[in-house]
């Protein structure tokens, strides 16, 4: 298991940031790498099922064909400064098997807002390397999504 922490500056509001990483819809928008596409959808119990699609035809899913898919569940809200989600893949595979934890805190800072991700629990077949680059191109899609 790895830890991939992230720290981005969004030139938007907080709480313009913290409605991106909170709204299902707003999600499926911006948290994955380049190269894959994402559907977020709201499950009965309030947690969510993601599957990132790759958009390579020979790309290698984690969960089944070219697809990621893993439930997540938020476990702590702290209204435009924390967001606490566990997430789990969906998948057989030993080596993307158990929970992770992703924190995110959010501070002003000149004029927008300080995102720090950190990413706990990454298990051992997610390179971080390759955890960290997804993570970044991500964060750059979100804050195309939300700067003014």
């Amino acid at each position: 298991m790895s830890t991939t922490r992230v720290t981005a500056l969004v030139r938007a509001p907080r709480a313009a940031v913290y409605r991106a990483l909170t709204d299902p819809g707003l999600l499926a928008r911006w948290r994955f790498p380049d190269g894959m596409t994402s559907l977020v959808e709201r499950q009965a119990d309030g947690d969510f099922r993601v599957t990132l699609t790759y958009d390579d035809p020979d790309g290698q899913g984690k969960t089944a064909g070219r697809s990621d898919v893993y439930r997540a569940r938020f476990t702590r809200l702290v209204p435009d400064e924390l967001v606490v989600e566990v997430d789990e893949f969906e998948t057989a595979d030993p080596r993307f098997a158990g929970e992770m934890t992703m924190t995110i805190s959010l501070a002003d800072h000149d004029g927008g807002t300080e995102l720090v991700a950190v990413h706990e629990g990454v298990p051992d077949g997610v390179p971080p390397e390759a955890n960290e680059q997804g993570w970044r191109m991500a964060l750059a899609r979100l804050a195309t999504l939300v700067e003014d």
